[in-house]
């Protein structure tokens, strides 16, 4: 085992602290990652608070990681020391079932196993990127293409990969028009990567304060969702709303901004129920749907696409002793778009 520095939440709702914790040995088919870089993801408030349920602590967060390899087990063929690359959301599955066979280890019909806040095969807690060093077996582990710097890599292990996969998946591409609800961690990259593909991109936010920058990253169009001339105006406009906001919404007037047989997905994920009434999907044949994260090709997938294409998170570097700050910052949506945490200063 070996010693590493992080910053842990001891209970939930409690300030996270600087602490340490013990990473596994080395096995065969193991990588060992000196973390440079780890965004914060909405989803480790809401896991550190406890708003999805009961979690595990202390809780290490942290699954947008980036950094360098310093270690292999002797069985590891893919990566060397030195090479740069990063860890998502998930550290490992079954890779056994129907979904791992096909690529979709997400959605693991055992359970993938998360990067924190989860239980390892080896019966001890999985803790996650705000630390300065990660054991991950080398199926799980992403190769950051060289043109991509690892701050804004980093938050592309989350927030790229869970609005790139669902873009993928319902065919974004030209003639294709997209409406991207909510400008935050996961909207900017959204915007970024349906304009990347083709698709003629609209911004839905709650206000025009961010504007600029959407129309700046690449959307062609940016509506108030707060003015109801929007509902209106945009009436069975959209082939595809990808949602990623983590607010309960009214749905059946979101579902009326699509054409027929468009597809409403989710990625943000509140931590209420929500209502719907079921008129507002059978009536033009719409699709209500979700969308985790990506399979780890998918994901490989997606970070070549956004070396290719000039694309990384737009990120506010901070140090450790921020990081209880930037999380009462991102529930104030006062964040332009990622805070990514330097591990250095763990």
């Amino acid at each position: 085992m070996t010693t590493v520095a992080a910053f842990a939440a001891p209970a939930a709702k409690a300030p996270l602290e600087r602490t340490t914790i013990e990473r596994r040995e080395v096995g065969e088919f193991d990588v060992l990652i000196d973390i440079k870089f780890a965004g914060i993801c909405h989803s480790d408030i809401h896991q550190a608070r406890e708003g999805w349920g009961e979690a595990i602590f202390p809780m290490v967060p942290g699954h947008e990681i980036a950094g360098i390899v310093s270690e292999v087990g002797p069985g590891v063929t893919k990566y060397r020391v030195g090479d740069r690359v990063g860890v998502g959301c998930m550290v490992d599955s079954c890779r056994e079932c129907e979904n791992c066979l096909a690529g979709l280890e997400q959605y693991c019909l055992k359970g993938n196993i998360p990067t924190y806040n989860g239980v390892g095969k080896d019966g001890e807690p999985t803790y996650g990127g705000y630390s300065q060093k990660i054991v991950v077996a080398e199926s799980f582990v992403l190769r950051i293409p060289d043109g991509l710097s690892l701050d804004v890599a980093a938050p592309l292990l989350c927030a790229g990969i869970t609005t790139y996969s669902p873009l993928r998946h319902w065919n974004t591409g030209p003639g294709k028009k997209v409406a991207i609800l909510g400008m935050g961690g996961l909207g900017h990259m959204g915007v970024k990567l349906a304009h990347a593909l083709g698709a003629e991109v609209t911004v839905l936010s709650q206000s025009l304060r961010k504007k600029d920058d959407g129309l700046k990253l690449g959307a062609d169009h940016y509506y108030a969702t707060s003015d109801e001339q929007t509902f209106r105006e945009l009436r069975g406009s959209f082939d595809l709303i990808l949602s990623t906001v983590s607010a309960p919404l009214n749905l059946d007037q979101y579902l009326s901004l699509l054409k027929t047989d468009g597809a409403f997905v989710n990625v943000g994920a509140p931590e209420e129920p929500v209502a719907l009434n079921l008129f507002s999907v059978i009536m033009g044949r719409k699709t209500l749907a979700g969308s985790g994260i990506g399979g780890i090709r998918e994901t490989q997938e997606m970070l070549d696409f956004c070396a290719e294409h000039g694309i990384g998170a737009e990120i506010e570097l901070i140090g450790a002793d921020e990081i209880n700050d930037a999380y009462e910052r991102v529930l104030g949506s006062d964040v332009r778009y990622r805070f990514v945490i330097d591990t250095a200063t763990i």
